[in-house]
């Protein structure tokens, strides 16, 4: 931990253990960012477990949300001569959705007083919990100015940023999502190509903002007819047994009347484990990104862990992660041929006798989470000796 009692100017080299307070700190992603053994040379960084929302003066056992991090009352409580452990660097990744633009700006009033760098990984530039475009817009203009650090995950994201608001982030691949000791059997326990018709996949799950597969439905059985193939559409039980609006209900009769005429396999379930979602990925040829908007998915890296191609719509930066094939799609419309040409394309090359595994296998996925291990370590030192980005 670096001393916190003297903040009022950048810190001197060397450090050697950095605490940075992330939000959210039990997330995968997060999780991830940490090399596998510690790098040699490089400080150790220590990410605190997210603060308990109905009493921050514990770790949380389950539930972030809120997260107690984004309270400036907590980060002055972490950043006094007193705190333990005292907060060296606060890197934001999700969880603020909800709060306003002024509350934000709180936020970073009070790590500036206290002379704490914000990092912020940019993963949406169009949130997929929001329907409305300008709420995001509104918490990105408080919060990328004020970043002394910036991240995304794609090439094309940072440009984005570069062009919104002059500042160029650090651009790091998503790391694995799938445990990296799961990731090779899963891999190997595959089909052979070609050994049975294709299984295609789109996923349902709770019916988010973001997600309509309805639409994308008569598209999906005309190319899986057109290859022999399975399409499978899951869906959790108490979506499809209660569906919580007209939208749900109305997409819940439709996938009965496609399981009903033999167009789809309904597989109706609990939220997955772990170990059931990456068995169920493993089980696909392609799985179907059903967006309607977004900007990244750790679904398509899961997907990539466990060697499924991932079709994906053409807005957001998936292209760039990257999905094996893109079909044309906006907000309000989707292009039916696109989505049939590119399950098929993408199923197709899957069943090339030979034709490697989309992803990386466990041992590349180890090398790639150290090298973003040793970015995040160097990007820490830099905004904590006034090093800045861009």
């Amino acid at each position: 931990m670096l001393p916190a009692a003297d903040q009022s100017g950048p810190r001197v080299l060397p450090l050697t253990r950095i605490t940075v307070v992330s939000v959210p700190a039990g997330h995968d992603y997060v999780r991830h960012l940490d090399p596998v053994q510690p790098l040699p040379g490089v400080p150790v960084v220590v990410r605190p477990p997210d603060p308990d929302p109905d009493d921050p003066s514990r770790p949380a056992t389950g539930r972030w949300w809120p997260p107690v991090a984004l309270d400036p009352t907590w980060v002055r409580r972490r950043t006094g001569p007193d705190a333990d452990p005292a907060l060296d660097v606060l890197h934001v990744h999700f969880g603020f959705d909800d709060r306003s633009p002024a509350e934000l700006t709180a936020l970073v009033d009070a790590l500036e007083e206290a002379g704490t760098p914000l990092v912020l990984t940019v993963h949406d530039l169009r949130s997929p919990h929001q329907d409305d475009p300008a709420v995001l817009d509104a918490q990105l203009d408080v919060l990328v100015p004020a970043a002394a650090g910036l991240v995304t995950l794609t090439p094309g994201a940072a440009a984005t940023v570069r062009t919104r608001w002059g500042r160029d982030p650090l651009v790091l691949p998503h790391p694995h999502v799938v445990a990296l000791d799961r990731i090779d059997d899963l891999r190997a326990g595959r089909s052979a190509p070609g050994a049975r018709p294709p299984r295609i996949g789109v996923a349902v799950k709770s019916l988010r903002t973001n997600t309509d597969p309805l639409r994308l439905l008569p598209s999906l059985v005309e190319a899986t007819r057109e290859l022999g193939g399975t399409l499978v559409a899951a869906i959790h039980r108490a979506t499809y047994a209660d569906p919580p609006t007209e939208r749900a209900a109305t997409l819940v009769r439709a996938l009965d009347a496609a399981a009903a005429a033999g167009d789809l396999e309904l597989l109706v379930h609990e939220p997955m484990d772990d170990e059931e979602l990456w068995s169920f990925l493993a089980g696909l040829d392609v799985a179907v990104l059903p967006y309607t908007h977004g900007t990244h998915s750790g679904w398509l890296e899961a997907c990539h862990d466990v060697g499924t191609s991932v079709v994906a719509p053409s807005f957001g930066h998936y292209a760039d992660q990257p999905a094996e094939a893109t079909y044309a799609a906006t907000r309000d419309a989707v292009d039916g041929p696109s989505l049939v040409a590119a399950v098929t394309t993408a199923a197709r090359a899957r069943a090339v006798p030979g034709a490697p595994l989309p992803g990386l296998d466990a041992s590349a996925r180890r090398r790639q989470r150290d090298e973003v291990a040793l970015a995040h370590a160097r990007l820490y030192e830099a905004v904590l000796t006034g090093r800045t980005t861009p």
